[in-house]
Formats: C-alpha cells, structure tokens, sequence
C-alpha cells in the first residue's frame, strides 16, 4: 500500500527521475507520481470519514421530512379535488418515492 502522504523527497524523487530517464520516459513518471497522489488523497479522505458518522445527514433527513409532510398536506387536498382517491394515493407515493431515493443515496 503506498505511503499516505507525499513528502518533499517524493516531489524531488519524482523530478530526478523525469530528469534522469529522458523524455521519452517522462509520461509514465508524471502517471506514476499522479497515481500516488491519487492514493494519498484517497487515504486521507478515508482517514476523514469516520463509521460513526452515519448521523450526519440525519438533519438533512429530517428537514426533508418536514417538508414532505409540509408540501404533502396541499398535495393532498389538489390530488383528491383533481383524482379523487387514485390522486391522493398518486401523490403520496410520489412524496414516498422521492423521500425513499433520497435515503438510498444518503445510504
């Protein structure tokens, strides 16, 4: 597994070697020096996102409940005065469905 960060002595490493080995070979040195920032990167995102974590979007979720039930009580009243039951039952799993893919996204 590569090193998490990147020190000075890679970035100097990285520029000998591009020195060193010619033109020819430079693009495989910048890919692979690019690569290993990549990494670095990816593990010190890793490093901030903690598995407790998972109530972070939890006021996101709730705010999107309230505004479901907010938007839902008109939602109601137009459907059931346009489609009648069918209508009704149409807009709630309308409010369901968007509350559901929110939740597997946010999953």
């Amino acid at each position: 597994m590569p090193q998490p960060r990147i020190t000075r002595d890679d970035v100097t490493s990285m520029v000998g070697a591009r020195q060193e080995l010619g033109e020819e070979m430079e693009p495989a040195v910048v890919d692979a020096f690019l690569d290993r920032v990549e990494a670095a990167i990816d593990a010190r995102a890793a490093e901030r996102r903690q598995p407790g974590d998972a109530g972070a979007g939890s006021g996101e979720r709730l705010a999107l409940a309230i505004v479901s039930l907010g938007t839902g009580v008109p939602i109601t009243a137009i459907a059931a005065d346009g489609g009648g039951a069918l209508g009704v039952i149409a807009a709630w799993l309308g409010i369901a469905g968007v509350n559901f893919a929110y939740g597997r996204k946010r999953g």
